[in-house]
């Protein structure tokens, strides 16, 4: 009997880099006022979907964000929650935490207790990415308030 080959996930670095800087770009796009604390920005899709961007963090080098959907209907899996990093030096936006996981890891070994992918955070990033699109897809519909 030959036991599968456990080779360690080793997350490819300039694919990492490469998705972080489009949503930094994109992120741009939506905040324009990306550095100023305390602001929320609301997408409205429909009747009962909408979307929140606050800014809950910012500085002269990063500011941070919290990104949420909003449903009237529907089990909280499906109203995701991520916090960002955006860091304006490097011009790159990371997910620092997806669903209230906090301190995601480049990596997984698989299987696991909780069952995260091997690439996890390359996937939560991923999501966020394609998140962000949608929301540029209905930036018409974009509101910003203070907090």
């Amino acid at each position: 009997m030959n036991l599968p080959n456990k080779t360690r996930y080793v997350p490819k670095l300039a694919n990492m880099h490469k998705v972080c800087e489009h949503n930094y770009a994109r992120l741009l796009s939506l905040l324009p006022d990306c550095d100023t604390e305390s602001l929320e920005y609301h997408f409205k899709v429909n009747g009962s979907l909408s979307y929140q961007m606050k800014i809950i963090d910012s500085s002269r080098y990063t500011s941070t964000i919290e990104m949420s959907q909003r449903c009237i209907d529907g089990p909280d899996f499906l109203k995701p929650v991520v916090v960002v990093r955006l860091y304006h030096d490097a011009q790159m936006a990371e997910v620092l935490t997806s669903q209230h996981i906090g301190a995601l890891k480049p990596s997984y070994e698989y299987p696991n207790n909780k069952m995260y992918q091997r690439n996890e955070k390359e996937m939560v990033n991923l999501f966020l990415g394609e998140w962000l699109v949608f929301c540029l897809k209905h930036t018409d519909l974009l509101q910003s308030t203070s907090v």
